[in-house]
């Protein structure tokens, strides 16, 4: 069996510069927020200036004799990330990391170590007992509040209530009544919405007594459901589907249907919204949102966006098992950007128009995205982009946005990128995702602050531009053990950034394979499986600054008045041996091509606005494929393995596919 090397690697190449301080100075431990299946540790420190000190971080379940291993917290050490308006940010000294498919409502210890050869002072071990969360559901003993639509006839379950407002509010007048009635629920209510259509006619007056029959019970003019009330974690506010058919709430082409920006925990459940321009909005940047938040089992449909927050201090969302469809057309792969090959088609002014924005998008930490299909958007799930944490670097630990899991979602036929972990700080984890149909770059750390930020497991195809987004100057990223199909180019260099167990497939829409820029000679490469493109002069680039530096921001790029300067040491090879002898990449990674799959080719551009249906690819690898045993072990990540090493990309030969999309619901 290979050897499991730790991903934070050292930089093994002397510095010619004076070091001040190497001896390493523990500071206190941070333990960001749990969520259902994973756990993210900070641990700040001063000093080791010469990179030497590693953290070791091992788990076990509360009072279990046997240690796990996880995968070693990536090494930050004050990276630069800088786009000129909007961010200016330095990642602290601290090493920072996760442990992942943990149990949910489980308690954990979990213990981080130091090593370093200079000395260490203060605390060189620590232990800590966490638990995970559990998944959110109603109170078990809650009112019950019935719901039905405004004019039904048939027998009601009492107490029963026509329209949602009704049962929230004592009374649901409308127009200029609705911010009268003071509310009716409390923390632990349920209320059972009935089949039908709950329609909010914003162009109506709303009042009960001369609408009741055409709109839903009493909205004001802008028809948007403004939910003000507080649960708790323990007894959220619950609305769910009764079970006796659709209970649909349509927002007859409103803004907003859903507005919980004053509400914290609110549970849906089983719910479609549809026919709006947002469904539910849960926070705006400055101003005020909610916490707690959880949508599951429910339908979106023809809206703009599903779910979107970017208050800081939102936390612990839950939305998971959601069929999300958009606007956009499902029928062609098309972008919103002017560039080659859509801009060349006479329609392209038409169909770069927007219909629908993001299915969802959130800042803040703790929230959990999981097992939802999402089609037919400009992106699929996002961490919203926001600028720099409030108050920096002085901002409240409530208000950084970590600790967020984005895992086993199925996303197609998108305008811009599948996932985004744009503007979020650390411990991020995008797992087991499946994108097809992304033109412009399948997956986006534009940019990651710090870090780390974790893409491990996740299959990508039928994107032209390539399986990543690089810009924004993103720091502390992992690239571990996905399947990517197309080049992985960026748009602006990168910082600390780590590649593992990945099979990279060139598809012909760039030259290079593999082209990365970093600030950092301690970002690392190695164990992958590529395709270079035929007849490529410049299969792979690794520009860096010249790597007797270990690294090097050029603080000039801040000036306003300069431009960029590019100042990376240009390395550009025609083979795989070349850059790995002139770079010291890659030496373990080795070739690969199209006939490793099961049922995958190259896919074909000549049409770029075509659809890959996903059910017509198999990205899980021949008996035979040279990506078998080509891997290397990582803790946490590659456990149960088969035979001598792990495979390379997102599938382990032998074990099945993971869910992607909505799970049945439980009966």
């Amino acid at each position: 069996m290979k050897q499991a090397i730790a991903i934070t690697l050292l930089f093994l190449i002397a510095p010619t510069i004076a070091w001040a301080e190497n001896i390493t100075t523990t500071g206190d431990l941070i333990v960001d927020p749990p969520t259902l299946m994973a756990i993210g540790i900070a641990w700040p420190i001063q000093g080791d200036d010469n990179r030497n000190a590693q953290v070791s971080i091992t788990y076990r379940k509360n009072g279990n004799p046997e240690w796990s291993r996880g995968l070693d917290p990536l090494r930050l050490q004050n990276e630069i990330t800088y786009t000129r308006g909007a961010l200016d940010y330095t990642a602290p000294n601290m090493f920072a990391g996760s442990l992942f498919d943990l149990e949910e409502d489980t308690e954990y210890e979990v213990r981080v170590q130091l090593q370093d050869p200079d000395g260490i002072q203060g605390e060189s071990e620590k232990t800590v007992v966490i638990r995970t969360r559990a998944e959110p559901k109603p109170a078990t003993d809650g009112r019950v509040l019935h719901v039905y639509p405004p004019g039904y006839e048939g027998d009601r379950q009492a107490p029963a209530f026509s329209g949602l407002l009704e049962a929230y509010y004592m009374a649901a007048l409308g127009g200029d009544w609705s911010r009268a009635s003071p509310p009716r629920v409390r923390p632990g209510d349920i209320i059972k919405v009935h089949a039908g259509i709950y329609l909010s006619k914003h162009d109506h007056y709303s009042h009960e007594l001369n609408s009741r029959y055409t709109t839903c019970c009493g909205t004001p003019w802008d028809g948007t459901y403004y939910l003000t009330q507080d649960g708790t974690a323990e007894r959220p506010i619950a609305i769910v589907a009764a079970g006796d058919g659709e209970a649909i709430f349509d927002g007859d082409g409103n803004a907003v249907l859903f507005n919980l920006m004053g509400a914290q925990y609110h549970h849906f459940e089983g719910i479609t919204f549809r026919n709006t321009g947002t469904a539910i909005e849960a926070g705006m940047k400055d101003i005020a949102g909610a916490k707690g938040l959880t949508v599951k089992y429910s339908r979106f449909e023809n809206i703009g966006t599903a779910i979107h927050s970017d208050w800081s201090g939102s936390s612990g969302f839950y939305i998971a098992d959601n069929d999300m469809l958009g606007r956009e057309d499902l029928n062609y792969v098309f972008t919103w950007y002017a560039i080659k090959p859509w801009s060349d088609r006479p329609d392209f002014a038409e169909r770069a128009k927007l219909k629908s924005f993001y299915a969802i998008s959130i800042y803040g930490q703790g929230h959990v995205i999981a097992y939802n299909r999402v089609r037919g958007f400009h992106d699929g799930i996002d961490h919203a982009t926001y600028g720099m944490p409030d108050n920096y670097p002085d901002t409240p630990p409530d208000r950084l946005p970590v600790a967020i899991d984005i895992y086993n979602n199925d996303v197609s036929v998108v305008h811009d990128n599948c996932f985004e972990a744009d503007g979020s700080v650390r411990n991020v984890r995008v797992m087991r995702n499946r994108c097809f149909n992304a033109p412009l770059g399948a997956m986006s750390p534009q940019p990651v602050l710090g870090g780390p930020a974790y893409f491990i497991r996740n299959v990508v195809y039928n994107a032209w531009w390539g399986p990543v987004k690089i810009h924004g100057e993103p720091s502390g990223v992992y690239y571990l053990n996905n399947t990517y199909i197309g080049e992985f180019r960026q748009l602006t260099p990168m910082s600390n950034v780590h590649l593992r167990n990945n099979l990279l497939l060139g598809q012909g829409t760039s030259p290079r394979v593999l082209s990365l820029d970093t600030f950092t000679n301690y970002s690392s490469s190695d164990y992958n499986g590529f395709r270079p493109n035929p007849g490529s002069k410049e299969a792979f680039a690794w520009n860096s600054p010249p790597f007797e530096e270990v690294r090097n921001f050029y603080p000039a790029h801040r000036d306003p008045q300069q431009a960029i300067p590019i100042k990376l040491t240009q390395r550009i090879f025609p083979t795989l041996e070349a850059y790995s002898q002139g770079t010291g990449q890659d030496r373990h990674s080795g070739l690969v091509d199209f006939d490793i799959f099961v049922k995958a080719p190259r896919p074909d551009f000549s049409d770029p606005t075509h659809v890959v249906a996903v059910d017509s690819v198999d990205l899980r690898l021949r008996a035979d494929a040279a990506a078998i045993d080509a891997g290397i072990e990582l803790q946490n990540v590659t456990d149960g393995f088969k035979g001598s090493a792990p495979d390379l990309g997102a599938y382990e030969f032998g074990d099945p596919l993971p869910h992607y999309g909505p799970r049945p619901k439980p009966d």
